[in-house]
């Protein structure tokens, strides 16, 4: 920092700084709270939080920003996907998934994190259904790393290094991530990355996870999507009805989007927006609606006549008419 800038940082920054490295993200209403204290405290005078402005707050936060750049550290704010609140949060600029957690957890816990984040990001990110998150039974599942294969490049796959550890293990590094911000469960016990991990992660996600040689081939190499409008990564949100068309929108930013439209048309491929293909664990439900109405095609069924198709589809297993409403 300047000499200028040193001057104009003072105590209350400090403070400022020190309780937001205490905490994984901050939202502007919070900090209203923290500064109001800090002021107080700082000027012996009784400041109410509505006192801090957004203006002040960003003075804070450019000071702050100004303090850790050496270190490589910066303060990014992104919109929440769900509740829609902007988050700031103070992020590594050169991080990976490992450097993060080498303090926090053993290099096999680390393992199992990147076999969960495979799960998120490949297994259950399919070109019907972007989910991006996982549920605790098949979290949990994966304390167990599976055989070893080999890329044709000769190394082992991403979440394929490491031994196994226990479910209890499992359960504790997935509770653990939560409580550090690197993970939200939500209502639906799904865990997904939070906004701090999306932030923090974009580069080592967008390079693990996009594979620019199937996307030439196949046009499904891009797992890490961007929202049309923001050009955020989408976790939760909608996309285009035609599943080849890469259009993507956070809720917030369609909503934004197509308010000034004439159409509600994909802005790439002009395909009807529908509003209701989604991203995220929404996309989880999707599958319940080809599910209803198999049952009602089985009421009209001979009795005994069902397939094993039919019965894999009821138990809610089957993808094979995923694409009923598709344009």
């Amino acid at each position: 920092m300047s000499t200028e800038q040193d001057d104009e940082y003072d105590d209350s920054n400090r403070a400022f700084l020190q309780a937001l490295i205490a905490r994984s993200t901050l939202t502007f209403e919070e900090a209203q709270r923290m500064l109001a204290a800090i002021l107080a405290s700082f000027n012996q005078t009784e400041t109410r939080p509505e006192d801090v402005t957004q203006e002040a707050f960003n003075k804070y936060i450019s000071a702050a920003n100004d303090a850790i750049s050496e270190f490589d550290m910066e303060i990014r704010s992104t919109v929440h996907q769900v509740t829609k609140q902007r988050i700031y949060a103070i992020i590594n600029s050169t991080s990976d998934v490992s450097t993060q957690m080498a303090t926090g957890f053993t290099p096999d816990e680390i393992s199992y994190v990147k076999r969960v984040l495979d799960a998120m990001f490949e297994t259950n990110n399919t070109l019907r259904h972007e989910i991006m998150a996982i549920q605790p039974i098949q979290a949990t599942k994966l304390h167990k790393p599976p055989p070893t294969r080999a890329s044709p490049a000769g190394a082992e796959t991403q979440g394929s290094a490491g031994t196994q550890i226990t479910v209890l293990q499992a359960e504790k590094v997935l509770a653990s991530l939560v409580e550090q911000g690197w993970f939200e469960k939500s209502r639906k016990m799904y865990y997904s990355l939070s906004p701090r991990a999306l932030m923090e992660l974009r580069g080592w996600l967008e390079q693990t996870y996009n594979d620019e040689e199937d996307e030439e081939a196949t046009g499904s190499g891009t797992k890490i999507k961007m929202c049309h409008a923001c050009r955020e990564i989408v976790t939760y949100g909608q996309r285009c009805a035609k599943l080849t068309c890469p259009t993507r929108f956070h809720d917030s930013c369609a909503e934004g989007y197509f308010r000034v439209q004439r159409e509600r048309s994909c802005p790439l491929c002009k395909t009807r927006w529908t509003g209701k293909d989604f991203v995220g664990e929404r996309a989880a439900s999707d599958k319940a609606v080809p599910k209803q109405r198999r049952k009602a095609s089985q009421k009209q069924a001979t009795p005994g006549t069902s397939s094993k198709r039919q019965q894999t589809a009821v138990n809610g297993h089957g993808d094979d008419d995923d694409d009923d409403d598709e344009d």
